[in-house]
């Protein structure tokens, strides 16, 4: 049995299936897929994402389809209310629009908050020497690296000043993806935890189940 997982960019569909698959399947009964949609950016995802939701949820195959996973940055989008503009506030708001627009029992609509590069600063162990010392107090907590200097213009700032070299989001960001140990990022990113306690309790309705444990 799969999950498909709805994405924007070419780093997400390159890293997260096996850095999801690190964390899920030693807690089920069986190894699950994880099977990428990549969207053409945001505007092409919030125009097609719900119909193609639907499409799997209801046609050919959808027994063997635990979920729907929809993940977007939660900075980037430009169709927030004017009035949104927190994290939480931003956060609520775009998830019950777009699972309203779907209105079906297996998809759920995440958010990567506010990139999924934050994600990579829970673990600053698997980060350059450089880069690792320069990161600022708030990466603590790095869901809270925000608007202001996201992520992923956080690393390739640090990057260009600390190594003098550049920060190649697809490549270098899916190798330290490779590493990232997701039980950290799950304990210090509650926005990546609220996902995947929503990717387990799909797998539990459809039987998977837990992991048995010697």
């Amino acid at each position: 049995m799969k999950f498909l997982l709805f994405v924007e960019g070419h780093t997400e569909k390159k890293a997260l299936p096996g850095f999801l698959k690190r964390w899920l399947d030693p807690r089920l009964s069986d190894a699950v897929g994880i099977k990428v949609v990549k969207f053409s950016g945001c505007g092409d995802y919030l125009k097609e994402a719900p119909k193609r939701a639907l499409l799997h949820l209801n046609g050919p195959g959808q027994e063997d389809l635990i979920g729907v996973i929809g993940l977007l940055d939660l900075y980037g989008p430009t169709f927030y209310p004017p009035n949104t503009t927190t994290a939480v506030g931003r956060y609520g708001w775009a998830k019950g629009e777009i699972e309203g627009a779907v209105d079906h029992a297996k998809f759920r609509q995440h958010f990567a908050v506010h990139e999924c590069e934050a994600w990579l600063l829970s673990w600053p162990d698997g980060l350059p020497g450089g880069v690792k010392k320069a990161l600022p107090g708030k990466c603590a907590q790095p869901e809270q690296v925000n608007f202001n200097e996201p992520p992923k213009a956080l690393l390739k700032r640090l990057y260009r000043e600390k190594l003098k070299s550049s920060y190649m989001e697809v490549t270098q960001g899916a190798q330290l993806f490779g590493e990232l140990d997701p039980n950290v990022a799950y304990e210090k990113c509650p926005y990546l935890r609220a996902m995947l306690d929503d990717m387990i309790a799909l797998a539990e309705e459809a039987g998977l189940g837990k992991a048995v444990t010697a």
